[in-house]
């Protein structure tokens, strides 16, 4: 039977913004993202939770501005939300929603009747 599940993963990461009106000097975050998805079974929830943790050593403890898949854009929570999203459908995933807050009180929620 279906179910869904969340998983929250920290990660810490410098980032800078460097675009016309957003400029801020490189500064870190103690990041966290959570995930949920549509599960088919409790096997997916190995693959889900490998799919997490394999998108987040891309940018665990890296500049998340010199990271491909980043290029030309501000690394900015609502990005990585984004990204993590697509990155959890493109590994055949359910994903429902990925939340990455970036501060106490700052965060980005990407959903999937939000995402083109």
């Amino acid at each position: 039977m279906p179910f869904t599940l969340s998983l929250k993963r920290p990660f810490v990461a410098d980032h800078f913004h460097d675009l016309p009106g957003f400029q801020e000097d490189r500064h870190g975050h103690n990041w966290e993202v959570e995930a949920t998805a549509e599960l088919a079974s409790e096997a997916d929830e190995v693959a889900f939770g490998k799919a997490l943790d394999t998108w987040l050593a891309v940018l665990d403890y890296h500049l998340l501005n010199t990271l491909p898949a980043l290029e030309g854009r501000n690394p900015t929570a609502e990005v990585l939300a984004e990204w993590a999203f697509n990155y959890l459908r493109e590994a055949d995933l359910q994903p429902q929603s990925v939340k990455i807050r970036e501060k106490a009180n700052y965060w980005a929620l990407c959903r999937g009747d939000a995402t083109s």
